[in-house]
């Protein structure tokens, strides 16, 4: 009965400790809120649309107008300059004016005649990957366009209908669909994914800070039962900031969401409890209370990077193959893209769950262990 009650006595003191405080509310609460609201806005449009390039006309002929106007009405590019002279077009690209352009050679139409291989250049400024590919797309269309045209004229110069001909060219039609990403848009890929991120820096800077000031204070060491308490208030928190991201935040936006809501649930009951046991560590590591909050904001960009979403994880150095394993974030942000966006089922993501059960069981038991100790010292 006694250690039932200090453990409902640890787990109240700590949700008030943790809404008393204004540095760990802001963490723990105002924090995952305000980026629920403000991250996605930046990814609203989620795809890039009518990127200023310019064509560099050398050939008068009306096949290269007849691409100039294809590349006009294109929804992914609008030209905003038409020269002869491709030095003016490198000076727009590197004043900022323009963020790509095409060349449209001089022997254009010659060469189609003469059935001859033509190469139309297409420069992009590649400081920007989401723009470059618009502008490379958009020309792609454009001249694939006219080329299309061009081939379906001979081959009913040759005899056949215009059906033979559409059938000549392209015996096998190609329709591509995205399935988990309808829009095929940047939020949509980057948002659920960076999500999981923002639940794990925000509840590992708020229980470290709860942590570190308790060590400060000398309340660190306590029995187990105590502890118990404490890092389930702080799951608590963190399994509310979870729900508030999976159940309003992807819907409020718009994101694929929903596929597996049992499967997004289980994540949330593994993943919670691993940063929150990672977060007691570190709070006992840094033994302060702004140490904390100093080093882990400057891992968020790191773990981003060996997430596995935004650069392909065999491309990583072994070392870091295996490290990153050790972040919740890793195994979190991969269970997170199958069960809660591609609707995979449970097995499909057993291996990331076990990960994050393994992070939670050891940590935790490392938490109970140190203030156990400290407290028989």
């Amino acid at each position: 009965m006694a250690r039932q009650s200090s453990f409902v006595r640890s787990l109240t003191g700590t949700l008030r400790a943790a809404f008393g405080d204004v540095g760990v509310l802001l963490l723990l609460v105002g924090a995952p809120v305000l980026y629920g609201f403000f991250y996605p806005w930046f990814y609203a449009d989620e795809v890039v649309q009518r990127v200023p390039v310019a064509v560099v006309q050398l050939d008068g002929s009306g096949l290269a107008r007849q691409t100039l106007r294809f590349a006009q009405a294109s929804p992914r590019i609008a030209v905003t300059l038409v020269t002869g002279d491709e030095a003016a077009a490198q000076q727009a690209l590197l004043r900022g004016e323009v963020m790509g352009y095409a060349v449209l050679p001089a022997d254009f139409k010659r060469k189609v005649v003469r059935s001859e291989k033509v190469v139309v250049p297409v420069y992009a400024n590649g400081a920007y990957p989401l723009v470059a590919k618009q502008v490379q797309y958009g020309f792609a269309e454009a001249v694939g366009t006219v080329s299309a045209g061009i081939e379906l004229k001979r081959l009913g110069a040759s005899g056949q209908s215009s059906l033979q001909a559409a059938s000549s060219r392209s015996p096998v039609n190609l329709q591509l669909q995205a399935l988990f990403n309808p829009t095929e848009g940047y939020g949509s890929f980057v948002v659920a994914a960076v999500a999981v991120l923002i639940l794990q820096q925000t509840l590992l800077m708020g229980g470290a800070l709860l942590v570190g000031t308790w060590r400060e204070r000398g309340e660190a060491a306590a029995p187990a039962s105590v502890w118990l308490g404490r890092l389930l208030a702080l799951c608590l928190i963190g399994w509310l900031s979870g729900l508030y991201y999976f159940g309003w935040i992807f819907v409020w936006h718009d994101f694929p969401r929903g596929g597996n809501p049992l499967g997004a649930l289980a994540l949330l009951a593994v993943f919670v409890p691993a940063v929150v046991g990672l977060s007691a560590l570190l709070g006992w590591w840094f033994a302060s209370r702004e140490r904390a909050m100093q080093v882990i904001l400057f891992t968020s960009i790191p773990l981003a990077f060996v997430g596995g979403f935004s650069w392909p994880a065999e491309a990583l150095p072994t070392a870091l193959q295996w490290l990153r394993w050790l972040s919740p974030s890793t195994a979190g942000i991969q269970a997170s893209l199958r069960l809660n966006q591609a609707g995979a089922p449970l097995q499909a993501a057993l291996w990331y769950l076990s990960v994050l059960l393994a992070l939670a069981l050891c940590s935790w038991l490392a938490v109970l262990w140190l203030g156990r100790r400290k407290a028989g010292r």
